[in-house]
């Protein structure tokens, strides 16, 4: 196999173990909040009781609305086909600039992977878009001028 989309498939692997271990820690967080809910014991003051109860359960909607879009992250990384050599900047694509390599397919940020920086775009931020507009050769902003020098 080709030894850039063997490239871009461990870059999605990489960010699926981030989604897994967001999805895994927060499951576990909202699991100990709905315990703690659970165990709050009714004490001669009902107020203190009904409040611990109350902020149990607001915390573990907190992690439900967590889980939830960390699994659609997850969902939407998983769309993303990195099995194509692209030519132009789009979800699956890697773009490598003068100063700088992208990897568009989820919101991920600035990562060092091997010792190479890379900032993991979702396709829908505006730098993704941005960079979507270009070529190979193109210039463009990003903490000072950058010019593309690769795609795949």
């Amino acid at each position: 196999m080709e030894e850039r989309i063997v490239h871009k498939q461990l870059l999605k692997q990489y960010c699926e173990q981030i989604f897994l271990q967001r999805i895994a820690t927060t499951q576990q967080a909202m699991d100990d909040a709905q315990a703690a809910a659970n165990n709050e014991s009714k004490s001669s003051v009902g107020d203190k009781y009904e409040t611990g109860r109350a902020m149990s359960h607001m915390e573990k909607d907190m992690h439900a609305r967590q889980l939830l879009a960390h699994r659609q992250d997850l969902l939407a990384l998983q769309a993303v086909n990195v099995q194509v050599i692209y030519h132009v900047p789009v979800a699956g694509a890697f773009v490598r600039t003068t100063t700088t390599s992208f990897f568009i397919g989820t919101g991920l940020g600035k990562q060092v992977i091997n010792g190479e920086t890379i900032f993991f775009l979702s396709p829908a931020s505006p730098l993704a878009q941005q960079l979507m507009q270009k070529k190979a050769g193109d210039e463009f902003e990003f903490k000072g001028k950058n010019r593309i020098t690769e795609i795949y």
